[in-house]
């Protein structure tokens, strides 16, 4: 650790330092995140990008009572070293320790929980108008990158914080634009000017004199907003009521130290433009940014992981790979993804068809509607979307896509629990809000072949359907042959029993049902349908079964397993139906394997729910009633 940081464990510390250590404590501080990434894994480019900034912010704020505000929590991590929590940070990301994201129940320091993508203005303005409803003298600024300011949330934050003239800071974090020297030079005296007191004073006493004037406040702010523009991007910032500054080098402490003093002693919707690099410091992060957004432990000497990615491949690539096959075959296949082309597996497809990849940016709302008016001409757009981001567009989805019966598929990446992510990123509830949706047939692929097949049968459809799949690796099943479209709603039995009970499985568990099913000579059934459910199988296990157990990857309220429930309900037989599945709560972040353990689906949870009624395991209970 290094000689200053280990002087500093809260930002009390830090505003003691004279502002002349502060690079050197940059240096620190991206030596301590690249050594402990480099062991647990994480967010590591824009981390590396953010140390000065993150600096500059908590040396001129007054925090905690000044409020911060980031947005996503990606670039959070020199945050949460500074505000108390350095010798813990070795357990982010994992069971019982750091979130990888700020969370208020951690800190008081991290004012809003995140984790998804532009939310951070609209909370800020939110915590900046209660505080002036309630005289508090407190700074808000929020934080956000350029990703983020793609979304219309964003738009829709700064819109309403301009009408509300209200004391906002918000920093635009760019760390895709590069500053030429020339105009880098003459941009940073500008920006220094109009964050300046003098400029500002001026502005708002010829602001004062011309408002006596019929029409010359708003010839002089057309004059301003003109010379403004000639120099700077933020034209579009002032027209929404900000006074922007910038762009400013968010690496140079000299320039961003006086310019956030001045910004902090402003009133009224400010806007700082700040440019940083991802990877900052370490040329592997900076030369391949996105490889190195999120990393697994690595070797920071090379750069590469400490664990080969061998055995079989993941859902993801799975998908991605089946597209491509798909789209070979039907030129009327699209790959649509909100600002997620690697996440979801879809860099190849672009490599291979660029006309027909669209990345919209993090606009999950746009993402679908854009994928319906290709479907009203024709097409058949594939939307590949975290489970946890399609939350964000779900009134697209019924009232854009459902209700007009158009034929879009939605696959469903990060299905169920994520791991290290933790709460804001866990796919527990798309079943149950999917499933309500007239139209729409919902899939879950108990394997490889499945998912192939089951893509093929969403676009050999008239309507919408989705699959979804978990973050995993699939199980390594050997394909041959193009995808090929399944009989809509028929289950697969993979095991017959003689012992009168069954598991039925919706999703990647059939290995550990097989195995929880010997002893007791249970049944097992690929269910593959979790819409159009296999009545007629169902009603054959009613007959001949005295229990049913369920298992699925989402929340039991709404899930697969109470639709199951509701349909041998209304036959009325004597059969007994137990729900294996996610409880009522939240999933903590932790290792996979072990949070599957922990909630009864694996062999084990299995086992001991066909023993008995209900099982040991807490989630292991009778499926909700309708």
């Amino acid at each position: 650790m290094g000689e200053l940081l280990d002087t500093i464990r809260y930002p009390e510390d830090l505003r003691d330092l004279d502002a002349g250590r502060l690079p050197d404590l940059a240096e620190e501080l991206r030596a301590y995140l690249l050594e402990s990434l480099s062991e647990t894994g994480g967010h590591l480019g824009a981390n590396l990008g953010t140390v000065e900034l993150t600096l500059a912010l908590h040396y001129t704020f007054r925090t905690p009572h000044d409020r911060l505000v980031w947005d996503v929590g990606h670039q959070a991590y020199v945050h949460k070293l500074l505000t108390g929590r350095r010798e813990a940070f070795g357990t982010i990301r994992q069971a019982g320790g750091l979130s990888g994201f700020p969370k208020r129940a951690e800190s008081p320091y991290d004012t809003f929980g995140v984790g998804h993508a532009s939310t951070s203005i609209s909370a800020a303005l939110g915590m900046a108008q209660a505080s002036a409803a309630q005289g508090e003298d407190r700074a808000v600024a929020a934080i956000i990158g350029d990703g983020a300011m793609t979304a219309g949330m964003a738009f829709e934050a700064l819109n309403h914080a301009g009408d509300l003239n209200a004391d906002l800071l918000v920093i635009l974090n760019d760390n895709e634009m590069s500053i030429s020297p020339n105009v880098g030079a003459l941009s940073q005296r500008f920006s220094r000017l109009i964050a300046g007191r003098w400029y500002n004073r001026m502005r708002d006493n010829a602001d004062r004199a011309l408002s006596r004037i019929p029409g010359a406040r708003d010839i002089a702010r057309r004059a301003e907003e003109h010379f403004k523009g000639l120099i700077t991007p933020g034209t579009l910032f002032e027209e929404l009521g900000f006074n922007y500054v910038g762009p400013v080098d968010g690496h140079n402490l000299d320039e961003l130290l006086p310019i956030l003093a001045n910004l902090r002693g402003m009133e009224g919707p400010r806007l700082l433009h700040v440019v940083t690099r991802k990877g900052k410091g370490y040329e592997p992060a900076e030369n391949e940014p996105t490889k190195y957004h999120g990393v697994t432990p690595f070797d920071p000497a090379t750069g590469a992981p400490r664990k080969s990615g061998g055995g079989a491949p993941a859902y993801t690539k799975v998908f991605g790979d089946a597209l491509i096959e798909v789209a070979e075959a039907d030129r009327r296949v699209t790959g649509i993804t909100p600002a997620m082309r690697e996440g979801s597996g879809l860099v190849e497809f672009e490599q291979r068809f660029p006309e027909r990849f669209f990345d919209v940016g993090i606009a999950e709302q746009h993402a679908l509607t854009f994928a319906a008016g290709q479907a009203c001409e024709g097409l058949r757009p594939v939307v590949a979307i975290y489970s946890t981001f399609l939350q964000r567009a779900y009134d697209q989805l019924i009232h854009d896509i459902a209700i007009q019966n158009l034929p879009v598929v939605f696959a469903i990446d990060r299905a169920g629990i994520v791991g290290p992510d933790g709460p804001t990123h866990g796919g527990n509830f798309d079943l149950s809000f999917l499933r309500p949706v007239p139209n729409l047939t919902l899939m879950t692929p108990a394997n490889e072949v499945d998912l192939r097949n089951m893509l093929a049968t969403g676009l050999a459809l008239e309507g919408p359907s989705a699959l979804r799949y978990p973050k995993d690796k699939a199980v390594g099943l050997a394909t041959s042959g193009p995808p090929s479209p399944l009989e809509v709603g028929r289950a697969e039995v993979v095991r017959e029993g003689g012992g009168g009970q069954a598991l039925l499985v919706f999703g990647p568990f059939i290995g550990a049902a097989l195995e929880a099913a010997e002893e007791p000579d249970a049944t097992v059934v690929n269910m593959r349908f979790v819409k159009p459910l296999d009545t007629e199988l169902l009603t054959e296990l009613a007959a001949t079964h005295g229990h049913l157990v369920t298992v699925e990857e989402n929340a039991l309220a709404g899930g697969a397993g109470e639709a199951v429930r509701a349909f041998l309900a209304s036959l009325e037989p004597e059969v007994r139906v137990s729900c294996l599945g996610l409880p009522d709560a939240f999933i903590p972040q932790g290792e996979r394997t072990a949070l599957l353990s922990e909630y009864g689906l694996d062999a084990a949870g299995m086992a001991a729910a066909l023993r008995t009624r209900t099982a040991s395991r807490p989630v292991a209970r009778e499926c909700p009633q309708k």
